[in-house]
């Protein structure tokens, strides 16, 4: 099986872009955002639905949540990601990059599972958006009180 991603007019195989072998899988979510994704050894190149995460993420802070992980490793620019993302935000898609990449790392090396442990990078952030409550506004947010 062969996971295909389209990006407007090319089509990038997820085969092509990493070894078969060597390469681990993992899924990291955060809001309503899921990630599926795979590293394998290489020079650094993150790619995010088939754009180059530079792209795909234009915020730097964004860029500076899924880096994280590899900061506190001290294995930055060693991996070459791929991850397919949907659901959410950008905030919270970056997160669940975050989260999948921290589980993908733990996978291939159990001496990593101490720093991303204390990072807090292997816990899902469980705070999802609190549902809207009849009788206001928003879900806490009420309409102007008028006492006359």
């Amino acid at each position: 099986m062969v996971t295909t991603v389209s990006a407007k007019s090319e089509l990038i195989e997820i085969s092509k872009v990493l070894p078969k072998a060597g390469r681990t899988y993992a899924t990291g979510r955060r809001k309503c955002a899921s990630a599926r994704v795979w590293i394998a050894k290489g020079n650094g190149r993150i790619i995010i639905n088939g754009k180059d995460a530079e792209k795909y993420l234009a915020r730097p802070v964004l860029r500076m949540i899924i880096n994280q992980p590899f900061a506190v490793t001290n294995t930055a620019g060693l991996f070459d990601v791929w991850c397919t993302v949907e659901g959410s935000g950008l905030s919270g898609q970056a997160g669940a990059i975050r989260h999948g990449i921290s589980r993908a790392l733990d996978k291939t090396h159990e001496d990593m599972h101490q720093p991303l442990r204390h990072g807090g990078f292997l816990t899902r952030d469980s705070r999802t958006v609190e549902r809207k409550k009849y009788g206001r506004k928003k879900a806490r947010k009420s309409f102007q009180f008028s006492k006359r």
